[in-house]
């Protein structure tokens, strides 16, 4: 029978061993805190058509609700920075962020994850878990800080002072007892601005929010209408699948350092697709380039729809 500490040290491991880049654990218990902001931040309309954030709030911001007994998350971190050649963006080749370029990470993640459970189920039998990769109603973010894997960042991205904030989130949720880490001791953010300054649309607010009906991101993604409506508030910067903008100016993402994760790694095809090639796709060509990766949630006709909208603020 292992000990808690000597336990948390091998799932750790265990981690490591499939590649994620860190691991913390922290006791399952409702975010209280956290629960507050994220009322607060529906009330404000600030989730744009995205319904799906409003629904299941309780289990969102309580884990026991989502593994009956629980009493530990597991959270890991694995980067997926793609390095500095995809950071001499050409004219006219419309950008898509760097998250997406690879496999869609939900497929990598969760696979990496099951087979974490099955190796803690080999050593402690019993274990009841299940594992998340942010399709499912879990606040990533929180339980990340709360283990000790970043802070908050003012762009309200996870930060993490060994490699910026170009990385994905999961978690496991288990029904066992460990040893826990603590949060990030202090806020490294200090006194800068830049991801606020750099926002094209002035989504990002002063309280580490982000007014999601601003975002590029969510008008190149979540919006699902085949028209943006007159009075966007949007400037695209050449973005048509997500945006990377606050990100890239981040003083801490100077640390990142390119991912070791094969199925990461893009087509180059998929970073040198001019504006013209992108009008005249077909949707056998869009599949044949994109299947897999995380632009088939949007689709064709939508990213299409993206790539008209060029620099100018739709008024």
């Amino acid at each position: 029978m292992f000990s808690r500490k000597e336990l948390s040290r091998q799932i750790k491991e265990q981690a490591g061993a499939l590649g994620f880049d860190a691991c913390g654990i922290v006791r399952a218990e409702p975010l209280k805190e956290e629960k507050y902001r994220l009322l607060d931040w529906l009330a404000r309309g600030y989730n744009g058509e995205m319904d799906y954030m409003a629904g299941n709030v309780d289990k969102r911001t309580d884990p026991t609700l989502l593994v009956p007994g629980s009493k530990s998350v597991v959270v890991v971190r694995l980067n997926y920075y793609p390095g500095k050649y995809y950071d001499n963006h050409k004219q006219d080749i419309p950008k898509i962020s760097r998250y997406a370029i690879g496999r869609d990470y939900h497929k990598v993640i969760r696979k990496k994850l099951k087979q974490l459970l099955a190796r803690i189920s080999e050593k402690v039998t019993s274990v009841n878990g299940r594992f998340f990769v942010d399709s499912a109603p879990v606040l990533e973010r929180a339980w990340a800080r709360r283990a000790g894997l970043g802070w908050i960042g003012k762009n309200s991205m996870l930060v993490a002072r060994q490699g910026g904030s170009y990385f994905f989130i999961g978690e496991l949720i288990l029904d066992l007892e460990l040893a826990y880490d603590h949060p990030e001791p202090a806020d490294y953010c200090g006194t800068c601005t830049r991801c606020l300054d750099a926002c094209p649309t002035g989504a990002i607010l002063p309280n580490r929010t982000v007014d999601a009906t601003r975002c590029i991101s969510y008008w190149t993604i979540e919006y699902k209408k085949e028209t943006f409506p007159q009075d966007a508030p949007v400037n695209f910067r050449d973005w048509i699948f997500g945006c990377d903008i606050c990100q890239e100016v981040c003083p801490w993402n100077r640390k990142a350092r390119p991912h070791h994760i094969p199925d990461f790694l893009p087509d180059e095809k998929r970073l040198s697709l001019t504006r013209e090639v992108w009008k005249k796709m077909t949707e056998e060509e869009f599949h044949d380039l994109f299947a897999g990766t995380p632009l088939m949630r949007t689709g064709l006709r939508r990213i299409k729809r993206n790539v008209e909208v060029r620099n100018s603020k739709l008024k």
